[in-house]
């Protein structure tokens, strides 16, 4: 029988499918073999190890179960996530290796709420209408808001960070998903403003000039104090350790917070907005 060879350095899904062939071809199974140890058919295993259907969470589970792999550093759900990821921009999984640790976390954010504080309604509101414009899989939709749950669950721990907001006033202005997603949103930035470790401020439009950021800007402090940068196009993302680039970033955060609301002012500001008087 022709086999198609494959190249996994292709892609993702083509390095995903050649090593569950390899696998499989290891054990001597055919694919009958793995389909009925995985519960799929034998055409829906072929057409993964070719790379001609994406890989899912359920399918990899089952690949981890069949070759004994579940809950290992090897696993395909491990390796799945990873693909899945791929949606993210770059240097955005490894950025969020360090906010999980950090003692600070500073935000700026315009058009959206930032992530960390977005209700779950909200965060699939915006995955959902990434899957209509094709930017990403409905499985990809699903991964990322799962990966935003669990960065949110991270900081809440005995010794949380320090997090400060800074948002453009358009993040409490554009409506996402109606009026009740954005209601509710906007009632949980009041309760994330009166925790005790954060802060809440809104850059308002009036500011004009004086906004120090075009773009989105996520700052950390380490534990050791050090502090690294993540900065996002439309397109790309960046993270930057060094020194000579990432102080002058702090001291743009801080000029932008001395011009924005303050927590007060910018929760009456949210206020205002949920009642519709302004």
């Amino acid at each position: 029988m022709n086999r198609k060879e494959l190249d996994p350095d292709s892609s993702p899904n083509a390095a995903y499918g050649a090593r569950l062939r390899s696998l499989r071809d290891s054990r001597g199974w055919t694919q009958e073999d793995l389909a009925t140890l995985m519960e799929y058919s034998s055409v829906h295993i072929s057409a993964v190890e070719t790379g001609r259907k994406s890989p899912t969470l359920r399918f990899s589970r089952s690949a981890d179960e069949a070759f004994g792999l579940t809950d290992t550093t090897d696993s395909f759900e491990r390796q799945y996530r990873k693909i899945n990821l791929g949606a993210l921009l770059e240097g955005f999984p490894e950025y969020v290796k360090y906010e999980g640790r950090a003692v600070e976390i500073r935000l700026y954010e315009i058009g959206i709420i930032p992530g960390l504080l977005q209700t779950p309604d909200y965060a699939r509101v915006l995955a959902d209408s990434a899957v209509r414009r094709g930017a990403i899989t409905p499985e990809q939709a699903d991964e990322r808001v799962s990966f935003l749950a669990k960065r949110q669950a991270a900081l809440v721990r005995p010794h949380p960070p320090m997090v400060f907001v800074t948002m453009d006033e358009s993040c409490i202005r554009r409506t996402v998903g109606g009026a009740v997603v954005m209601d509710t949103q906007l009632a949980r930035l009041v309760e994330f403003a009166q925790l005790p470790n954060t802060l809440l401020q809104v850059a308002p439009y009036d500011i004009g000039e004086r906004r120090t950021f075009d773009l989105p800007v996520n700052l950390l402090t380490l534990p050791d104090r050090s502090v690294i940068c993540y900065a996002e196009s439309q397109a790309h993302g960046n993270l930057d350790r060094e020194p000579t680039s990432v102080v002058p970033m702090l001291t743009a955060y801080h000029q932008l917070q001395a011009e924005s609301l303050s927590q007060a002012a910018s929760v009456a500001m949210i206020e205002q907005v949920r009642k519709g008087t302004l």
